[in-house]
Protein backbone atom coordinates (compact mmCIF):
# COMPACT_ATOMS: atom_id res chain seq x y z
CA UNK A 1 0.00 0.00 0.00
CA UNK A 2 1.36 3.39 -1.03
CA UNK A 3 1.85 6.15 1.57
CA UNK A 4 -0.59 9.06 1.04
CA UNK A 5 2.20 11.54 0.26
CA UNK A 6 3.62 9.23 -2.40
CA UNK A 7 0.19 8.84 -4.02
CA UNK A 8 -0.34 12.61 -3.97
CA UNK A 9 3.11 13.25 -5.43
CA UNK A 10 2.57 10.69 -8.19
CA UNK A 11 -0.83 12.17 -8.97
CA UNK A 12 0.55 15.71 -9.26
CA UNK A 13 3.36 14.41 -11.47
CA UNK A 14 0.82 12.74 -13.75
CA UNK A 15 -1.22 15.95 -13.98
CA UNK A 16 1.85 17.98 -14.94
CA UNK A 17 3.09 15.42 -17.46
CA UNK A 18 -0.34 15.11 -19.08
CA UNK A 19 -1.56 18.68 -18.72
CA UNK A 20 -2.33 19.09 -22.43
CA UNK A 21 -4.66 16.09 -22.58
CA UNK A 22 -6.18 17.01 -19.21
CA UNK A 23 -6.98 20.50 -20.52
CA UNK A 24 -8.52 19.07 -23.71
CA UNK A 25 -10.63 16.60 -21.73
CA UNK A 26 -11.68 19.33 -19.30
CA UNK A 27 -12.92 21.44 -22.23
CA UNK A 28 -14.83 18.42 -23.60
CA UNK A 29 -16.25 17.74 -20.14
CA UNK A 30 -17.43 21.33 -19.74
CA UNK A 31 -18.83 21.43 -23.26
CA UNK A 32 -21.04 18.38 -22.66
CA UNK A 33 -22.04 19.57 -19.17
CA UNK A 34 -22.86 23.17 -20.13
CA UNK A 35 -24.75 22.11 -23.25
CA UNK A 36 -26.86 19.74 -21.17
CA UNK A 37 -27.59 22.32 -18.46
CA UNK A 38 -28.49 24.92 -21.10
CA UNK A 39 -30.96 22.60 -22.83
CA UNK A 40 -32.37 21.53 -19.46
CA UNK A 41 -32.97 25.16 -18.50
CA UNK A 42 -34.97 25.77 -21.65
CA UNK A 43 -37.07 22.64 -21.07
CA UNK A 44 -37.56 22.17 -17.34
CA UNK A 45 -37.94 25.68 -15.88
CA UNK A 46 -40.87 26.48 -18.23
CA UNK A 47 -42.34 23.06 -17.37
CA UNK A 48 -42.15 24.01 -13.69
CA UNK A 49 -44.02 27.22 -14.51
CA UNK A 50 -46.65 25.20 -16.37
CA UNK A 51 -47.10 22.85 -13.41
CA UNK A 52 -47.63 25.83 -11.11
CA UNK A 53 -50.48 26.93 -13.35
CA UNK A 54 -51.84 23.37 -13.71
CA UNK A 55 -51.42 21.69 -10.32
CA UNK A 56 -53.12 18.46 -11.37
CA UNK A 57 -50.13 17.51 -13.54
CA UNK A 58 -47.50 18.17 -10.87
CA UNK A 59 -47.50 14.81 -9.00
CA UNK A 60 -47.10 12.54 -12.07
CA UNK A 61 -44.53 14.78 -13.78
CA UNK A 62 -42.38 15.28 -10.69
CA UNK A 63 -42.76 11.59 -9.82
CA UNK A 64 -41.58 10.57 -13.29
CA UNK A 65 -38.59 12.92 -13.05
CA UNK A 66 -37.74 11.36 -9.71
CA UNK A 67 -37.89 7.86 -11.19
CA UNK A 68 -35.53 8.88 -14.01
CA UNK A 69 -33.03 10.23 -11.50
CA UNK A 70 -32.94 6.87 -9.73
CA UNK A 71 -31.89 5.06 -12.91
CA UNK A 72 -28.15 4.27 -12.96
CA UNK A 73 -26.38 6.17 -15.73
CA UNK A 74 -24.69 2.97 -16.90
CA UNK A 75 -28.19 1.58 -17.51
CA UNK A 76 -29.83 4.67 -19.06
CA UNK A 77 -27.10 5.54 -21.56
CA UNK A 78 -27.16 2.17 -23.37
CA UNK A 79 -30.94 2.47 -23.71
CA UNK A 80 -30.49 5.76 -25.57
CA UNK A 81 -27.79 4.56 -27.98
CA UNK A 82 -30.21 2.78 -30.39
CA UNK A 83 -32.30 5.98 -30.52
CA UNK A 84 -29.68 8.77 -30.78
CA UNK A 85 -26.47 6.87 -31.51
CA UNK A 86 -23.18 6.82 -29.64
CA UNK A 87 -21.04 9.75 -28.49
CA UNK A 88 -22.13 13.16 -27.24
CA UNK A 89 -25.80 12.89 -28.26
CA UNK A 90 -26.91 10.12 -25.84
CA UNK A 91 -24.83 11.72 -23.09
CA UNK A 92 -26.56 15.07 -23.52
CA UNK A 93 -30.02 13.46 -23.66
CA UNK A 94 -29.32 11.46 -20.50
CA UNK A 95 -27.90 14.47 -18.66
CA UNK A 96 -30.89 16.62 -19.62
CA UNK A 97 -33.18 13.91 -18.24
CA UNK A 98 -31.18 13.69 -15.01
CA UNK A 99 -31.51 17.48 -14.63
CA UNK A 100 -35.29 17.34 -14.72
CA UNK A 101 -36.09 16.67 -11.07
CA UNK A 102 -34.14 19.48 -9.35
CA UNK A 103 -35.14 22.08 -11.94
CA UNK A 104 -38.82 21.17 -12.21
CA UNK A 105 -39.31 20.56 -8.49
CA UNK A 106 -37.57 23.75 -7.35
CA UNK A 107 -39.35 25.90 -9.93
CA UNK A 108 -42.73 24.47 -8.96
CA UNK A 109 -42.04 24.57 -5.20
CA UNK A 110 -40.58 28.08 -5.31
CA UNK A 111 -43.68 29.44 -7.04
CA UNK A 112 -46.06 27.53 -4.78
CA UNK A 113 -44.40 28.93 -1.66
CA UNK A 114 -44.64 32.61 -2.63
CA UNK A 115 -46.27 34.57 0.19
CA UNK A 116 -49.98 34.69 -0.56
CA UNK A 117 -50.25 38.20 0.90
CA UNK A 118 -47.91 39.44 -1.85
CA UNK A 119 -50.12 37.81 -4.46
CA UNK A 120 -53.24 39.42 -2.94
CA UNK A 121 -51.46 42.78 -2.90
CA UNK A 122 -50.66 42.40 -6.59
CA UNK A 123 -54.24 41.55 -7.38
CA UNK A 124 -55.33 44.59 -5.39
CA UNK A 125 -53.16 46.71 -7.70
CA UNK A 126 -55.03 45.30 -10.68
CA UNK A 127 -52.35 42.91 -11.95
CA UNK A 128 -53.35 40.17 -14.36
CA UNK A 129 -52.31 36.54 -13.72
CA UNK A 130 -49.46 36.94 -16.22
CA UNK A 131 -48.25 40.12 -14.53
CA UNK A 132 -48.44 38.44 -11.13
CA UNK A 133 -46.35 35.55 -12.42
CA UNK A 134 -43.58 37.64 -13.96
CA UNK A 135 -43.58 40.65 -11.63
CA UNK A 136 -44.30 39.02 -8.26
CA UNK A 137 -44.05 35.24 -8.17
CA UNK A 138 -40.96 34.58 -10.29
CA UNK A 139 -38.84 37.33 -8.67
CA UNK A 140 -39.73 36.03 -5.20
CA UNK A 141 -39.19 32.38 -6.18
CA UNK A 142 -35.93 33.05 -8.04
CA UNK A 143 -33.54 31.95 -5.22
CA UNK A 144 -35.35 28.59 -4.93
CA UNK A 145 -35.43 28.16 -8.72
CA UNK A 146 -31.74 28.98 -8.93
CA UNK A 147 -30.96 26.47 -6.19
CA UNK A 148 -32.45 23.77 -8.43
CA UNK A 149 -30.32 24.93 -11.34
CA UNK A 150 -27.26 24.80 -9.11
CA UNK A 151 -28.06 21.27 -7.93
CA UNK A 152 -28.60 20.13 -11.51
CA UNK A 153 -25.32 21.68 -12.72
CA UNK A 154 -23.24 19.90 -10.06
CA UNK A 155 -25.09 16.63 -10.70
CA UNK A 156 -24.46 16.90 -14.45
CA UNK A 157 -20.73 17.54 -14.01
CA UNK A 158 -20.41 14.35 -12.00
CA UNK A 159 -22.48 12.15 -14.33
CA UNK A 160 -20.65 13.46 -17.42
CA UNK A 161 -17.71 11.39 -16.16
CA UNK A 162 -19.71 8.18 -16.77
CA UNK A 163 -20.76 9.42 -20.22
CA UNK A 164 -17.15 9.13 -21.42
CA UNK A 165 -17.58 5.36 -21.25
CA UNK A 166 -19.97 5.69 -24.21
CA UNK A 167 -17.77 7.93 -26.35
CA UNK A 168 -18.78 11.38 -25.11
CA UNK A 169 -15.21 12.37 -24.21
CA UNK A 170 -14.25 14.35 -21.15
CA UNK A 171 -12.27 13.51 -18.04
CA UNK A 172 -14.00 10.15 -17.72
CA UNK A 173 -11.71 8.93 -20.52
CA UNK A 174 -8.68 9.25 -18.25
CA UNK A 175 -10.52 7.69 -15.33
CA UNK A 176 -11.65 4.62 -17.27
CA UNK A 177 -8.26 4.27 -18.99
CA UNK A 178 -6.57 4.42 -15.59
CA UNK A 179 -8.88 1.71 -14.25
CA UNK A 180 -8.19 -0.55 -17.24
CA UNK A 181 -4.41 -0.06 -16.94
CA UNK A 182 -4.41 -0.29 -13.13
CA UNK A 183 -2.84 3.19 -13.00
CA UNK A 184 -4.16 4.79 -9.77
CA UNK A 185 -2.42 8.16 -10.26
CA UNK A 186 -4.32 8.69 -13.52
CA UNK A 187 -7.66 7.78 -11.95
CA UNK A 188 -7.04 10.03 -8.95
CA UNK A 189 -5.69 12.90 -11.04
CA UNK A 190 -8.69 13.05 -13.37
CA UNK A 191 -11.06 12.58 -10.42
CA UNK A 192 -9.47 15.54 -8.64
CA UNK A 193 -10.01 17.74 -11.71
CA UNK A 194 -13.69 16.70 -11.93
CA UNK A 195 -14.10 17.44 -8.21
CA UNK A 196 -12.48 20.86 -8.56
CA UNK A 197 -14.81 21.72 -11.45
CA UNK A 198 -17.87 20.58 -9.46
CA UNK A 199 -16.84 22.48 -6.31
CA UNK A 200 -15.99 25.64 -8.28
CA UNK A 201 -19.33 25.45 -10.09
CA UNK A 202 -21.21 24.93 -6.81
CA UNK A 203 -19.57 27.87 -5.06
CA UNK A 204 -19.78 30.10 -8.13
CA UNK A 205 -23.50 29.50 -8.55
CA UNK A 206 -24.01 29.81 -4.79
CA UNK A 207 -22.45 33.29 -4.94
CA UNK A 208 -24.89 34.23 -7.73
CA UNK A 209 -27.79 32.73 -5.78
CA UNK A 210 -26.90 34.74 -2.68
CA UNK A 211 -26.76 37.90 -4.78
CA UNK A 212 -30.38 37.44 -5.85
CA UNK A 213 -33.11 39.25 -3.88
CA UNK A 214 -34.02 37.01 -0.97
CA UNK A 215 -31.12 34.66 -1.62
CA UNK A 216 -28.78 35.84 1.14
CA UNK A 217 -29.58 32.81 3.34
CA UNK A 218 -28.77 30.27 0.65
CA UNK A 219 -26.45 27.40 1.61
Amino acid sequence: MYPPLTILGDTLTWLVENQQSVIEQTIQHLNVSLTSVGIALVLWVPLGLFLHEHDEFAPPVIGTAGMILTLPSLALLPLLIPIVGIGVAPAVVALVLYSALPMIRNTYTGLEEVDESMVRAGRGLGMTDRELLFKVKIPMALPVIFAGIRQAAVLVIGITTIAAFFGAGGLGESIFAGIRLDFPRQVLGATIVVSVIAIATDYGLLAVQRALPGGSEAT
